[in-house]
């Protein structure tokens, strides 16, 4: 699957909204004000796959596009974006949305499960070395912003679960998986995923995970881990981050 990029832009800023960050704009001054270039990771809801369709935030707040420079754009339900969007008004009483916006732009983030391996699929898996330069939970699903070497080949990214590798500290051991495809390491590269967390709920009557993810990165002799909480409808932050978005065709899968 190929990036779709942000045309003009090749440095932006997205915020993960919280809705203190949404009021502190004050959009209930006036319902028609227009407040622009907001820049959210989201998940789709678009069962009909139109172009008119929601995407919630990863603090629940949900936005029903009614303005949108992309007609053709229909999404299916559950693919992740970062959405780049105005703020046209609030919701009425009773709506089934937060706020009305128009699409100014999107980006498609590889959206994926969780991937249960086995001895005929260790291989084709791949463990190849990676940069992960951020990683977090929002909503029920890990993102992972990461850099590689490549060319032009398809690399391949995956969330592992290897139950023939045991652990003893109660926790659900993942591994964050690149496989390079033989490419030349020739450029840096860019990249995002969101992986499903969901199906891990059924494994537990806990509210929440102890997540350790492993990682074969460049620069590290062993594997390097990241220990994470994933609680179960926990709702994402207002942390703003900066996002550097490549300026080619990367291609990942």
């Amino acid at each position: 699957m190929e990036f779709k990029q942000f045309t003009h832009m090749k440095k932006i800023v997205f915020s993960v909204l919280a809705l203190t960050l949404l009021v502190a704009c004050n959009p209930h001054d006036d319902e028609n004000q227009v407040l622009s270039d907001f820049m959210s990771i989201a998940t789709v809801d678009n069962p009909t796959q139109t172009s008119g369709f929601y995407f919630k935030l990863d603090n629940n707040d949900k936005m029903w596009i009614t303005s949108t420079y992309f007609p053709y754009y229909s999404p299916k339900t559950g693919q992740r974006i970062i959405a780049n969007y105005s703020i046209l008004s609030v919701n009425n009483d009773g709506a089934t949305y937060n706020h009305k916006v128009q699409l100014n732009d999107f980006y498609e983030v590889l959206t994926k499960g969780i991937f249960n391996i086995t001895p005929a699929t260790q291989d084709s898996i791949g463990n190849d070395q990676i940069s992960i330069d951020d990683i977090w939970i929002g909503s029920d699903y890990l993102n992972v912003e990461f850099t590689y070497p490549g060319y032009n080949k398809i690399h391949y990214i995956n969330l592992v679960a290897d139950t023939a590798k045991k652990y003893t500290d109660n926790k659900t051991h993942l591994e964050f998986r690149h496989n390079a495809n033989s490419d030349y390491a020739t450029y840096s590269k860019w990249g995002i995923v969101s992986f499903k967390l969901k199906s891990l709920q059924a494994n537990t009557t806990a509210d929440s995970v102890n997540l350790v993810i492993h990682s074969k990165e460049f620069g590290t002799p062993t594997d390097k881990t990241y220990n994470l909480t994933y609680k179960f409808g926990q709702l994402g932050n207002s942390n703003v981050k900066k996002m550097l978005f490549p300026t080619n065709n990367e291609k990942i899968q």
